[in-house]
Formats: C-alpha cells, sequence, structure tokens
C-alpha cells in the first residue's frame, strides 16, 4: 500500500516541476527514485507471477513419452520459402523452415527434443529458397508395438493391441504455418538417413524468357552433363572443409511451362544431380542467362569447368534464390514406400490453392497494369529478367573471361589454414596447421 501512495506523490511532483529547471544533480536524484519505484513495483507483481506459473504447471499433465514406442520415419516436407531465412536453423532468427518444424513435432509431443530425435535432413536449402520435396529422417513417436522402422528405447513400455499409426501428416499440418506442409511419410529402418540414403536431388528454377535464346542455353547446358570439378560454379566452403568440388549432373531440361510465346512465357530448367555444392545451381543459371542473352559464346560453360586451364572463378552475380525450388529427393523404391494420407492431402492442397489464388491475382493484376502502359509506348521493352541476377549491370559487358578472378581453391586452402594457425597458436602453441592436412 505504501508503495502506491508513494508512486502518487511522484507523479505529482512531476506534473508540477519542469525537468529543464532541474539542476544535473537533481535530475540524476530523480531517475534513482524512478529506479527504485520500478524495483518496487517488479518486487509487488513477483510473487503473484510466480503463484500463477506455478498453479498453471500443478494443472497441466505432464506428457510420458516412455509409454510409447519410436519409429524411424521419413517426412516429405513442403514449403514455400520466400520469407524464411533458409532451412537449417539459425542463431539469430527464428524465422527457419526447420526452427517451424521442431515447433510442430514439439508440440504434437511426436519428439522429446531434437537432440534424442535421430534426425537428418536431405537439403540445405538457403533463404528464399523453396522445395516441394525436401526429406528429413527422424524419430517419431509411435502408436505401433512392430513394423518397419519401430523400436522400444530402453526404459519404454509397449502398449498391445494398437494396430492403426498416428496420423503424423494430418496432425503436424494443422499447426504448421501455412507455407509449410508433410506431404507423406514412410516407414524405414533405423540406420536410414534422407541425407546419406537420397539417390538423387532435383532442382527446379523458374523464369521468364524475355530475350532469351533458350535454344542456346540447352546447347550451352548440355557440357555441365556427366562428373566434373564445379569449382567455378560455385561458392567455394573451404571454411566447412569442403574441399572436393567434383559432382555428377545427370541430366538438364529447358523447357516452356505455358502457352505463350512472348517475353512473359514461363520457363522451367530441370537439374537433375546426385549431389550438389553451396549455391551451384545459382551459379549454373546465372552463366546460362548470360549465355541465353547472347553476352557468352556456349562454349564458356565447357571452358569453366576446365579447372586446369581456369583454375579461378571470373567474378560475376549469382541467379536470384526466390524461383529455385528442391523439387523431388529420390529414394530406392525397395527402402521408402511413401504413406498418403487422403484428408491431409485435401488440407494441403485447399490451403496451397489459397496461396497460389493470392499470388495469381498479384501477377494478373500487374500484367494487366503493364499491358496499358505498354501501349503508351512505341518502342518494346524486354527487361523482365531484370533482378534476377545480382550485381550491377555495366554499361559496357566484360566478358567472363577477361573478369577480375577469385583466388584458386589452393589460395583458399592455404588462407583459411593461415587464418586457422593463428586461432590455434592463441590456444596451443605447439599445435600446428596446414594446408595440406585441410585438403587431404
Amino acid at each position: 500500500m505504501s508503495s502506491t501512495v508513494k508512486l502518487v506523490k511522484l507523479r505529482k511532483a512531476k506534473d508540477n516541476v519542469d525537468l529543464q529547471t532541474l539542476s544535473k544533480e537533481e535530475l540524476i536524484e530523480r531517475i534513482q527514485q524512478l529506479e527504485s519505484h520500478v524495483t518496487q513495483l517488479r518486487n509487488l507483481l513477483k510473487p503473484e507471477h510466480a503463484s500463477k506459473k506455478g498453479e498453471g504447471k500443478k494443472n497441466s499433465r505432464v506428457f510420458d513419452y516412455k509409454k510409447y514406442t519410436k519409429r524411424h520415419v521419413l517426412l516429405h516436407v513442403a514449403y514455400v520459402g520466400w520469407d524464411y531465412a533458409g532451412f537449417v536453423v539459425q542463431e539469430h532468427t527464428e524465422k527457419t523452415i526447420e526452427a517451424e518444424l521442431f515447433r510442430a513435432l514439439e508440440i504434437t509431443r511426436l519428439v522429446e527434443n531434437r537432440e534424442t530425435s535421430n534426425y537428418h535432413r536431405c537439403g540445405r536449402t538457403d533463404k528464399g529458397v523453396s522445395s516441394f520435396g525436401q526429406v528429413i529422417s527422424i524419430d517419431l513417436r509411435s502408436n505401433m508395438t512392430d513394423g518397419k522402422g519401430v523400436y522400444v528405447p530402453e526404459g519404454h513400455e509397449t502398449k498391445l493391441g494398437t494396430t492403426e499409426e498416428i496420423a503424423y501428416a494430418g496432425i503436424l499440418n494443422k499447426v504448421l504455418p501455412p507455407e509449410i506442409r508433410v506431404i507423406a511419410w514412410a516407414p524405414v529402418e533405423e540406420g536410414f538417413s534422407a541425407r546419406f540414403d537420397c539417390k538423387q536431388r532435383t532442382y527446379h528454377y523458374y523464369f521468364p524468357k524475355a530475350t532469351l535464346n533458350i535454344e542456346n542455353m540447352r546447347i550451352a547446358a548440355q557440357h555441365l552433363i556427366g562428373e566434373h570439378d564445379f569449382r567455378n560454379f560455385c561458392k567455394m566452403d573451404v571454411g566447412n572443409g569442403v574441399v572436393k568440388f567434383h559432382r555428377r549432373i545427370i541430366d538438364i531440361q529447358i523447357d516452356p511451362i505455358d502457352d505463350k510465346t512472348d517475353g512473359y512465357s514461363m520457363i522451367r530448367l530441370k537439374l537433375i544431380g546426385q549431389a550438389f555444392l553451396w549455391h551451384q545451381v545459382r551459379c549454373i543459371v546465372a552463366i546460362l542467362f548470360l549465355v541465353g542473352q547472347g553476352k557468352e559464346e556456349t562454349a564458356v560453360v565447357h571452358q569453366l569447368l576446365d579447372v586446369e586451364l581456369n583454375p579461378r572463378k571470373p567474378q560475376y552475380g549469382m541467379a536470384s534464390e526466390i524461383p529455385l525450388n528442391l523439387f523431388t529427393c529420390t529414394y530406392a523404391d525397395k527402402d521408402c514406400d511413401w504413406i498418403y494420407d487422403a484428408e491431409a492431402l485435401r488440407y494441403v492442397i485447399s490451403g496451397y490453392q489459397t496461396l497460389w489464388a493470392e499470388n495469381s491475382i498479384k501477377a494478373v493484376m500487374l500484367k494487366e497494369m503493364l499491358n496499358n502502359v505498354e501501349k503508351l509506348l512505341d518502342t518494346k521493352v524486354e527487361s523482365q529478367l531484370k533482378g534476377l541476377v545480382y550485381g550491377i549491370e555495366p554499361k559496357i559487358y566484360l566478358p567472363l573471361m577477361k573478369r577480375q578472378k577469385c583466388e584458386s581453391l589452393e589460395e583458399r586452402i592455404e588462407h583459411f589454414a593461415k587464418r586457422k594457425r593463428i586461432e590455434v597458436s592463441d590456444q596451443d602453441p605447439d599445435k600446428d596447421i596446414t594446408a595440406s592436412s585441410l585438403s587431404s
């Protein structure tokens, strides 16, 4: 009660005093008084808050995971990643696909925590990248006592007589954001990994035709098929131990996906491979755009793949992440038999139809506005690709092979080894880091 009286008196005093007339010492005293009252108020509120918190815990039932078996499964996850900071959990933001997935998994009590979930992801999509075919492997709570992937953890009990599995997709979709949906699940053996057992990955990249010569892009893309050193078509991740850049591309297809014949026709580039490097697809698309625009010859792809002749990557901007989609992750049929829930699929379709309608309306509205503006100009403007490649477009184009080059792989390894030596020497003067140890 006394604290309330003091607060009222302070407010009255504040109303009656012009702060600009107070001296420095008086202002400091006033601040100290305010801080004191804030502390008193916090102390008054704390017991009530703690009591309510304790009552909530007392009344809520503690979920007993030990009453359930576990099942090792794959989850087929689709997401529109435009407004997310990427798939993988990050320290500086909670706006990632993975963070939302685990939030949903914990809310539905399908996992107790990430650390004990035996979790693997198939791909690490970057900020703004979407996926129709992302796959994760994980141990989930199960109603079953036997079956593929089912096991009883140490200390857990088994419930007899249960023949119906949890509707994993259905319950997860009810708590996930509208951009993220579980399409299906599949029981797999306990040691199965979504990452290491994936046979191939397919990326789609969507873009408007604009003035691109699609046939020249197809010719250039054929050089990429097969196993090559793609160090000039990626962002080198030496800091994370990636020093080998050989990857195998199985096929590349570049085809229209609508009936239009003008610059607004939409094209899909389909890239199939076993595994991909950091930013590899976006770098490939950027180079193919240069070929399609007539700025580079189709042979430039072959030149960039010749790392003996061109060991240092020329500087160029990557293609935008927004049109990129990890569309399919493929597994052996004998290992993976997807289970689809009709009700869950209807829920997915309904939600994605809503997103489609919103974005289609925006596109149609913009197109109608463009049609009317274009009638006012005699000359034709074809800038549909503007914004799909990062970097400032120079007034005079400089061919790739004449541009300033990045560090070579060997220089990057030596640079990173030198930095590590400095860090290690500060902690352990007797330990040595060499470039050869990093590249081996």
